[in-house]
């Protein structure tokens, strides 16, 4: 290997090494301060860098926030997309999703609020985070090929019929390519088990269930268990 290539490979160790830092550091502030009150000089001053240094990595707050928030959509999804590999019967697939996306949220509370939460104000998510958001439904679609629904009761139509439509293309253009063999109904179906999913997780989090669900994994069984029934899966 020429010097020249070696200086090069160090160099471009040691960038991603500190991109690694200033990310972790910003996460560590999530917690404190949330998306809003994320600060590029801040962060800077905690990692003992000019803020003039850190603007070589990122060149404003929100470039900042994107790649945490592509960072975390990358991470639910991979947790959703691992579960899902591991078991080979459609219901057990859907279960297993369910519960790894919990876990994850439950572990990482401050990521989850930043993907999941009230929308960072000012900021507008670019394209770059589309293929990320998209892999947890993506992972969700991949289980219902095996879903066997019970008639197609409350089908979708008019306004309803188009949009799962354009769901299905949408979805297919993502990486989903059985996507608009999915009949409507059962599209329509998995969205308000998704929301259910999200929604269930959410009030766990902010806690919503104290005094009441909580623990809530009893009720979290419950509920995945219902969800997988509705979509076919049960």
């Amino acid at each position: 290997m020429s010097p020249v290539k070696a200086s090069q490979t160090a160099r471009e160790r040691a960038r991603a090494e500190l991109t690694r830092e200033i990310k972790e550091e910003a996460r560590r502030q999530l917690a404190e301060v949330g998306g809003n009150g994320l600060s590029l000089r801040a962060v800077a001053r905690e990692l003992g860098m000019v803020s003039s240094a850190l603007y070589r990595y990122f060149p404003s707050r929100d470039d900042l926030l994107t790649a945490l928030i592509i960072d975390a959509y990358d991470a639910v999804g991979k947790a959703a997309e691992d579960a899902v590999a591991v078991e080979t019967i459609a219901g057990r697939q859907w279960a297993a999703a369910c519960h790894a996306i919990r876990a994850w949220a439950l572990a990482h509370p401050h990521e989850y609020a930043l993907i999941y939460g009230s929308p960072v104000p000012g900021y507008r998510a670019p394209e770059a985070t589309i293929g990320p958001a998209s892999r947890v439904p993506l992972a969700l679609v991949s289980v219902l090929s095996g879903a066997r629904g019970n008639g197609t009761p409350g089908a979708p139509d008019g306004e309803l019929a188009s949009q799962a439509a354009a769901l299905a293309a949408a979805l297919a253009a993502s990486g989903a390519p059985d996507a608009p063999a999915v009949p409507a109904d059962l599209l329509v179906r998995a969205v308000i088990a998704w929301t259910q999913l999200f929604g269930m997780v959410s009030w766990e989090l902010f806690g919503q269930f104290v005094g009441s669900f909580e623990p809530a994994d009893a009720l979290f069984d419950h509920a995945v268990a219902q969800m997988a029934a509705f979509v076919g899966l049960g």
